[in-house]
């Protein structure tokens, strides 16, 4: 199991960031004002379906809706392993035309098989045709009581007027650097892996504020270093870093 696998995050409090949209779907759920459709809008890796996860399961944990998942009744557990039959998710990439729509509609309509809520997640949602657009619509305007949808994408503004305006809309903001770093420090932790503080800046900064990718490049990192200590000198080897002196010099090179 990949790095960014075993420590996506599973409840509220174990989020990276995103820390405004996490209190608003936390209060949302605390005085019970549960939208029937959101939609979740940021670079890639940001946690978009992370959150859509977590809370697809407040919504349906034993003790909810609630902030405060348990994360050890049935519904949570199913939610976690991705087996639930009543937490639905949809690659919009590759189920975007019509025919997939209608299906859903079809059986949106349906109550839940044992959960609280039927939570349909469709990730990168803007790549749906028009006509499917078109569609989904007639649902959100009229939505099954039981019924939430979550939907993410990367291109918010390919998202039609009309579907947005019956969305609650939150941002996921890149990470910064050092939220990344951190995050990178708190895995090697729990792995009870060494390693160099200035390591981590590196491969943080090659994430490009996608903690998902800086996670990814942590997992390459070690696979190629092969051993239980991360080192400046093998994040450097393993991204084909130039070290900092080298471009020093080039740029006094350029001066001189």
């Amino acid at each position: 199991m990949s790095l960014a696998t075993r420590y996506r995050p599973q409840n509220f409090e174990d989020l990276v960031g995103q820390l405004a949209a996490a209190q608003s779907l936390k209060n949302a759920l605390e005085f019970k004002k549960i939208g029937h459709a959101y939609l979740f809008h940021g670079a890639r890796g940001v946690g978009k379906t992370t959150m859509a996860r977590i809370l697809a399961k407040a919504l349906n944990c034993v003790n909810g809706p609630t902030s405060t998942i348990c994360n050890q009744c049935q519904h949570c557990t199913e939610i976690s392993e991705g087996r639930s039959p009543d937490v639905i998710e949809i690659d919009a990439a590759s189920n975007r035309g019509i025919d997939n729509i209608r299906e859903l509609r079809a059986q949106a309509v349906f109550a839940p098989m044992n959960a609280r809520y039927k939570v349909y997640i469709l990730d990168e949602v803007h790549m749906l045709s028009t006509e499917s657009f078109n569609a989904l619509l007639k649902t959100l305007e009229e939505p099954p009581h039981h019924v939430v949808f979550i939907m993410a994408t990367t291109e918010l503004h390919k998202i039609p007027e009309t579907i947005a305006s019956r969305c609650q809309v939150y941002t996921f903001k890149k990470f910064n650097a050092r939220e990344i770093a951190d995050r990178l420090a708190h895995i090697l932790g729990k792995e009870q892996i060494a390693f160099e503080r200035e390591a981590l800046l590196p491969i943080a900064e090659r994430g490009e504020g996608s903690l998902r990718d800086a996670i990814s490049l942590l997992d390459q990192t070690l696979a190629f270093s092969g051993s239980n200590t991360l080192t400046l000198a093998a994040v450097r080897e393993s991204l084909d870093l130039l070290p900092s002196e080298v471009y020093a010099t080039f740029l006094h090179g350029l001066r001189t």
